[in-house]
């Protein structure tokens, strides 16, 4: 066995996550309501307000996840995702040992039970790496709070607030669209790029980069798609919308109903998803594919989340030793544009 001489790595990676079995669902919607990033209320009026909610959608939620086989595929998908980036990262870090966690936010393994487990691995350096592409208040940003707040082990910490035009992801996406490219043939089709929803006071008054972010990443795989000799009809929208507030626009049903308005088709890519979970596998493929066989948008096809993809594992590899070389929070590649508010580097420069 080879003896390692180097330095203790953990590679942390951060998403949602999601219920396990119908009897998580509700603790699990539960979490996720009561994050004060997702209801900025006091925790007095916040934590029953969580609990009316949960039990108002814990009917709903569970036939969504019953079209599942009861659970959420997400944490499944992350750990094979998990398991590829450290067999990428253990031959380019030869004499370091490297494992890479996996910490979600509202349902397990939680923020709180990884942190343990790092803490007893006992790292020299942390790499902390949201599987978010575009940076949120309400996604990366609560996920790293709630590691800030509950992390007590050993090791220098170096995040990577955002990504959303990391080389591998890009080309990951336009690999995936040129396939449904090929399977649509002669007919028109327009590629809508669907992306979770946030409401817009998020972005106007709060400083969000979110909407910025995933505009860059459409951008990117437009060009990426265009090199390869592809010009597509494209168009983004949000998916996901929940409650009265104005969310970004337009929606995912609004933008299927302009396709049928057309008279083209739809290839629908989840441009801010990696994984495949209820977002993908019941929203895009059975609520809006049943829309568009109304709407009369035909075909209807769906671009599957980048997942285990070489290039996607090879971008978080290259964001993670990225990470390595430098101190702080920083995006890898392209981050925000402007001096949003809410974003982690500008938030450092300004207290530096």
């Amino acid at each position: 066995m080879k003896t390692l001489t180097g330095r203790r790595i953990a590679v942390v990676l951060f998403n949602l996550g999601g219920p396990d079995d119908q009897a998580s669902v509700k603790p699990f919607l539960f979490n996720l309501f009561n994050d004060p990033a997702i209801i900025g209320l006091p925790g007095v009026v916040r934590t029953p307000l969580a609990r009316l909610i949960s039990s108002r959608r814990e009917k709903s939620a569970r036939a969504n996840y019953a079209l599942m086989g009861g659970g959420s595929p997400l944490l499944p998908e992350t750990r094979k995702q998990a398991a590829a980036l450290e067999a990428t990262l253990a031959p380019r870090l030869p004499d370091d040992e490297v494992r890479v966690f996996i910490a979600m936010r509202y349902w397990s393994p939680l923020t709180e039970e990884t942190a343990l487990e790092v803490a007893a691995f006992g790292p020299e350096e942390i790499v902390l790496l949201p599987l978010y592409p575009q940076f949120s208040t309400t996604t990366s940003q609560s996920s790293l709070k709630r590691w800030s707040a509950v992390y007590a082990g050993s090791g220098e910490s170096r995040t990577v607030c955002c990504w959303p035009e990391a080389h591998g992801w890009i080309e990951a996406q336009a690999a995936a669209i040129a396939t449904m490219l090929d399977e649509a043939g002669d007919r028109p089709v327009r590629v809508l790029f669907s992306a979770h929803g946030i409401p817009e006071s998020l972005v106007s008054r709060k400083g969000d980069p979110y909407q910025e972010q995933v505009e860059s990443t459409v951008a990117a795989v437009v060009a990426k798609l265009e090199a390869m000799g592809r010009t597509v009809d494209h168009a983004l929208c949000y998916q996901s919308r929940v409650g009265p507030m104005k969310w970004l626009g337009p929606s995912t049903p609004e933008a299927l109903e302009q396709a049928a308005a057309d008279r083209v088709g739809a290839v629908v890519v989840p441009i801010a998803f990696v994984s495949e979970h209820v977002e993908t596998l019941v929203e895009l493929d059975i609520e809006y594919g049943e829309l568009a066989h109304e709407l009369g948008v035909v075909p209807y096809l769906r671009a599957p989340a980048v997942g285990t993809s070489a290039p996607f594992i090879a971008a978080l590899a290259d964001a993670s030793l990225h990470a390595l070389s430098r101190t702080g929070v920083a995006p890898y590649g392209p981050g925000c544009r402007g001096d949003w508010k809410a974003c982690p580097c500008q938030a450092e420069n300004r207290s530096g």
